[in-house]
């Protein structure tokens, strides 16, 4: 029984990636407010997937239509479903002269910029799982700046998950494209669940937030999604939006919506005693 339960674990796709607002830890309580019932999974801030991959870890044939502003983030995702043998060898290259020499090849990877496919999603895994607190950031120039983790010994390959994810994007009904998140609204249709979970607000004015791109979320882009939910609520789908527990965010769903607080950690913050006793908000149209 403990044998057949470790092999139905080991097939289940987790993220690949460790991601600034990944959702995780927060997974259980999110199980909680998906609808019961619906067609295409559509999300448009994927980041590391980890809602994606809980959902088609129950839903094996789930339709999913993802997308993501950030390039290299989804060339990840393509390479690993298309080109998986070629990225391990250089991974595992990676993994070999970073246990040599770990700070002076972290610092010169960092500063390399690969044009080649590979090269560059295995920079860009390299980076994320020996960085600090595994956070992907980059300057106003688009340049990863990061520095060098604690870690004894990184799982830079990850072999087995890496070959569960390639195998599960591989189905024809995920599609996974680069796009600003409006794009969806063409694709959604009624009875779909759309999942939004953008760079969050700063809940203060001193606050900041992390830039996946180097194109900031502004709240001009906030206003944007918001009118764009209610354009996917008139259609009739599903729709759901993680977000910090801000006035700004509450003012723009206060019509029509339901806003549930919930307790999260903030697990990249790089004072240890401020990643708890976090709310965040739920909001949804169902």
């Amino acid at each position: 029984m403990a044998q057949e339960y470790s092999q139905i674990a080991l097939s289940e796709p987790k993220p690949f990636v460790k991601w600034a607002g990944g959702k995780r830890q927060l997974m259980s309580e999110l199980e909680k407010n998906f609808p019961i019932k619906f067609g295409t999974y559509l999300e448009p801030f994927l980041g590391g997937g980890a809602v994606m991959f809980d959902l088609l870890t129950k839903e094996r044939n789930l339709k999913c239509n993802v997308s993501d502003l950030n390039s290299d983030l989804v060339l990840a995702y393509v390479t690993i479903r298309d080109r998986l043998e070629k990225l391990i060898e250089s991974l595992e290259n990676h993994s070999k002269n970073y246990h040599k020499d770990s700070t002076g090849y972290y610092y010169e990877v960092r500063s390399q910029e690969p044009k080649n496919q590979i090269e560059k999603v295995s920079r860009l895994l390299f980076l994320n799982k020996t960085c600090f607190n595994g956070l992907y950031r980059v300057n106003s120039k688009g340049k990863f700046n990061v520095p060098l983790g604690r870690y004894t010994n990184p799982n830079i390959v990850n072999n087995e998950n890496l070959q569960v994810v390639s195998k599960t994007l591989q189905s024809p009904k995920i599609k996974i494209s680069c796009r600003d998140f409006s794009s969806i609204i063409k694709d959604a249709k009624k009875g779909d669940f759309v999942y939004f979970d953008p760079p969050y607000q700063p809940v203060s004015d001193t606050a900041n937030f992390t830039s996946y791109t180097h194109r900031d979320f502004t709240e001009d882009d906030l206003e944007r999604l918001a009118d764009l939910a209610n354009q996917l609520n008139s259609k009739g789908c599903n729709v759901m939006l993680s977000n910090s527990n801000s006035k700004t965010v509450k003012k723009m769903f206060s019509s029509g919506w339901k806003i549930k607080e919930i307790k999260a950690n903030r697990a990249i913050n790089s004072n240890s005693q401020k990643r708890t006793g976090h709310k965040e908000i739920i909001i949804k149209n169902y």
